[in-house]
Protein backbone atom coordinates (compact mmCIF):
# COMPACT_ATOMS: atom_id res chain seq x y z
CA UNK A 1 0.00 0.00 0.00
CA UNK A 2 2.58 2.57 0.78
CA UNK A 3 4.22 1.96 -2.51
CA UNK A 4 1.10 2.79 -4.78
CA UNK A 5 0.00 5.49 -2.19
CA UNK A 6 3.05 7.39 -3.19
CA UNK A 7 2.79 6.73 -6.63
CA UNK A 8 -0.36 7.97 -6.26
CA UNK A 9 0.68 11.07 -4.35
CA UNK A 10 3.94 12.04 -6.84
CA UNK A 11 2.27 10.83 -9.73
CA UNK A 12 3.91 10.85 -12.51
CA UNK A 13 6.99 9.88 -10.88
CA UNK A 14 10.16 8.04 -10.87
CA UNK A 15 11.27 4.80 -8.83
CA UNK A 16 14.23 7.02 -6.77
CA UNK A 17 12.22 9.17 -6.24
CA UNK A 18 9.60 7.04 -4.52
CA UNK A 19 12.52 5.33 -2.70
CA UNK A 20 14.03 8.44 -1.79
CA UNK A 21 10.80 9.43 -0.13
CA UNK A 22 10.15 6.18 1.60
CA UNK A 23 13.77 6.35 2.89
CA UNK A 24 12.73 10.33 4.35
CA UNK A 25 9.91 8.86 6.11
CA UNK A 26 12.10 6.08 7.89
CA UNK A 27 9.51 3.57 6.47
CA UNK A 28 11.87 0.50 6.65
CA UNK A 29 11.70 0.58 10.28
CA UNK A 30 7.69 0.87 10.53
CA UNK A 31 6.20 -0.06 7.75
CA UNK A 32 8.32 -3.20 6.59
CA UNK A 33 9.28 -1.47 3.12
CA UNK A 34 12.88 -2.53 2.54
CA UNK A 35 14.48 -0.15 0.33
CA UNK A 36 15.89 -3.03 -2.18
CA UNK A 37 12.65 -4.02 -2.79
CA UNK A 38 11.05 -1.02 -4.27
CA UNK A 39 12.13 -1.56 -7.79
CA UNK A 40 10.79 -5.24 -7.77
CA UNK A 41 7.25 -4.11 -6.54
CA UNK A 42 6.95 -1.50 -8.73
CA UNK A 43 7.04 -3.65 -11.76
CA UNK A 44 5.36 -6.21 -9.97
CA UNK A 45 2.47 -3.51 -9.47
CA UNK A 46 2.84 -2.94 -12.93
CA UNK A 47 2.46 -6.34 -14.60
CA UNK A 48 -0.80 -6.59 -12.13
CA UNK A 49 -2.26 -3.54 -13.77
CA UNK A 50 -2.40 -1.23 -10.97
CA UNK A 51 0.52 0.90 -11.96
CA UNK A 52 1.46 1.78 -16.06
CA UNK A 53 4.99 3.24 -16.96
CA UNK A 54 4.54 6.32 -19.10
CA UNK A 55 8.35 6.96 -19.80
CA UNK A 56 11.83 5.51 -19.37
CA UNK A 57 14.43 8.15 -20.10
CA UNK A 58 18.28 8.23 -19.32
CA UNK A 59 20.08 10.89 -18.95
CA UNK A 60 24.19 10.30 -19.79
CA UNK A 61 25.74 7.73 -18.31
CA UNK A 62 22.89 7.45 -15.28
CA UNK A 63 21.18 3.95 -15.21
CA UNK A 64 17.66 4.34 -17.04
CA UNK A 65 14.51 5.74 -14.94
CA UNK A 66 10.97 4.69 -15.29
CA UNK A 67 8.00 6.94 -14.75
CA UNK A 68 4.76 5.73 -13.05
CA UNK A 69 1.43 6.13 -12.73
CA UNK A 70 -1.38 5.12 -10.89
CA UNK A 71 -4.26 2.76 -13.05
CA UNK A 72 -8.09 3.24 -12.57
CA UNK A 73 -7.48 -0.19 -10.97
CA UNK A 74 -4.58 1.07 -9.09
CA UNK A 75 -6.63 3.82 -7.70
CA UNK A 76 -9.53 1.39 -6.47
CA UNK A 77 -7.07 -1.73 -5.40
CA UNK A 78 -5.24 1.41 -2.96
CA UNK A 79 -9.02 2.50 -1.26
CA UNK A 80 -9.30 -0.89 -1.12
CA UNK A 81 -6.42 -1.20 1.02
CA UNK A 82 -6.38 2.24 2.88
CA UNK A 83 -10.31 1.80 4.08
CA UNK A 84 -9.23 -1.63 5.46
CA UNK A 85 -6.42 -0.81 7.55
CA UNK A 86 -8.54 1.76 8.72
CA UNK A 87 -11.17 0.28 9.89
CA UNK A 88 -10.05 -3.05 10.98
CA UNK A 89 -7.54 -4.40 13.68
CA UNK A 90 -4.41 -6.46 13.45
CA UNK A 91 -1.90 -7.91 15.88
CA UNK A 92 1.34 -6.32 14.81
CA UNK A 93 4.01 -9.30 14.17
CA UNK A 94 6.94 -9.31 17.36
CA UNK A 95 9.34 -11.24 17.53
CA UNK A 96 10.21 -10.89 21.07
CA UNK A 97 6.41 -12.43 21.46
CA UNK A 98 8.24 -15.74 19.74
CA UNK A 99 11.41 -15.21 22.23
CA UNK A 100 9.38 -14.75 25.24
CA UNK A 101 6.94 -17.76 24.73
CA UNK A 102 10.27 -19.55 25.75
CA UNK A 103 10.64 -17.75 29.08
CA UNK A 104 11.62 -20.60 31.44
CA UNK A 105 14.83 -21.90 29.19
CA UNK A 106 16.11 -18.03 30.12
CA UNK A 107 18.12 -18.37 33.46
CA UNK A 108 15.90 -15.96 35.92
CA UNK A 109 18.83 -13.44 36.33
CA UNK A 110 19.40 -13.08 32.80
CA UNK A 111 15.38 -12.73 31.78
CA UNK A 112 15.26 -10.10 34.09
CA UNK A 113 18.34 -7.97 33.12
CA UNK A 114 17.30 -8.42 29.81
CA UNK A 115 13.33 -7.32 30.39
CA UNK A 116 14.71 -4.38 31.95
CA UNK A 117 17.51 -3.88 29.28
CA UNK A 118 14.45 -3.52 26.93
CA UNK A 119 12.79 -1.01 29.33
CA UNK A 120 16.11 0.90 28.67
CA UNK A 121 16.11 0.56 25.05
CA UNK A 122 12.40 1.79 24.96
CA UNK A 123 12.97 4.96 27.55
CA UNK A 124 15.81 6.30 25.06
CA UNK A 125 13.18 5.53 22.45
CA UNK A 126 10.66 7.85 24.10
CA UNK A 127 12.57 10.35 25.16
CA UNK A 128 13.95 10.54 21.48
CA UNK A 129 10.59 10.48 19.72
CA UNK A 130 9.14 13.48 22.76
CA UNK A 131 12.38 15.45 21.80
CA UNK A 132 11.27 14.79 17.97
CA UNK A 133 8.34 16.14 18.73
CA UNK A 134 9.00 19.69 20.21
CA UNK A 135 11.68 20.09 17.58
CA UNK A 136 10.97 22.90 14.46
CA UNK A 137 11.98 19.56 12.28
CA UNK A 138 8.29 18.37 13.32
CA UNK A 139 6.65 21.71 14.03
CA UNK A 140 7.27 23.40 11.17
CA UNK A 141 8.13 20.86 7.95
CA UNK A 142 5.77 17.76 8.36
CA UNK A 143 1.87 17.41 8.67
CA UNK A 144 0.65 17.38 11.83
CA UNK A 145 -0.77 14.36 11.65
CA UNK A 146 3.16 13.07 11.58
CA UNK A 147 3.51 13.99 14.89
CA UNK A 148 0.25 12.29 16.09
CA UNK A 149 1.89 9.13 14.46
CA UNK A 150 5.14 9.81 17.19
CA UNK A 151 2.58 10.47 19.92
CA UNK A 152 1.55 6.68 19.18
CA UNK A 153 4.44 5.11 18.69
CA UNK A 154 5.49 6.60 22.27
CA UNK A 155 2.27 6.02 23.95
CA UNK A 156 2.75 2.02 22.66
CA UNK A 157 6.60 2.36 24.06
CA UNK A 158 5.74 3.85 27.10
CA UNK A 159 3.17 0.63 27.98
CA UNK A 160 5.45 -1.84 27.23
CA UNK A 161 8.45 -0.29 29.36
CA UNK A 162 6.08 -0.33 32.07
CA UNK A 163 5.16 -4.02 31.13
CA UNK A 164 8.91 -4.83 31.26
CA UNK A 165 10.22 -3.38 34.52
CA UNK A 166 6.88 -4.70 36.21
CA UNK A 167 7.40 -8.34 34.98
CA UNK A 168 10.91 -7.88 35.76
CA UNK A 169 10.44 -7.61 39.11
CA UNK A 170 7.88 -10.38 39.06
CA UNK A 171 10.89 -13.08 37.94
CA UNK A 172 12.99 -11.37 40.42
CA UNK A 173 10.47 -12.47 43.37
CA UNK A 174 10.31 -16.08 41.88
CA UNK A 175 7.06 -16.29 41.05
CA UNK A 176 6.39 -19.30 39.60
CA UNK A 177 6.16 -19.88 35.83
CA UNK A 178 3.26 -22.62 36.30
CA UNK A 179 0.04 -22.51 37.84
CA UNK A 180 -0.37 -25.73 40.47
CA UNK A 181 -2.38 -27.55 38.43
CA UNK A 182 0.48 -27.89 35.53
CA UNK A 183 3.52 -28.91 37.96
CA UNK A 184 3.36 -32.17 38.12
CA UNK A 185 1.03 -32.57 34.82
CA UNK A 186 2.67 -34.91 32.06
CA UNK A 187 5.00 -32.90 29.82
CA UNK A 188 5.45 -29.70 32.13
CA UNK A 189 8.02 -30.58 34.72
CA UNK A 190 10.54 -29.83 32.07
CA UNK A 191 9.39 -26.27 32.36
CA UNK A 192 11.33 -25.29 35.40
CA UNK A 193 12.01 -21.61 36.11
CA UNK A 194 15.07 -20.79 34.39
CA UNK A 195 17.06 -24.47 34.76
CA UNK A 196 18.09 -26.77 32.61
CA UNK A 197 15.54 -29.81 31.23
CA UNK A 198 15.69 -32.44 33.17
CA UNK A 199 17.38 -35.86 30.90
CA UNK A 200 15.37 -38.26 30.26
CA UNK A 201 15.48 -41.61 32.23
CA UNK A 202 18.06 -43.87 30.86
CA UNK A 203 15.80 -46.98 32.65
Amino acid sequence: MMILGLVRWMQPVHGYDVRRELLSWSADKWANVQPGSIYHALRKLTEEGLLRAVATEQVGARPARTTYEVTPKGEDEFETLLRGLWWNFSEPVDPFAAAFSFLPAMPRPEAAAALRNRANLLRAGIESMRASLDSDWVRNTKPVHVGWMFELWAARAEAEMAWCERIAEKIDSGVSYLPAELENAEGWPQWTDGAEPSAPNAE
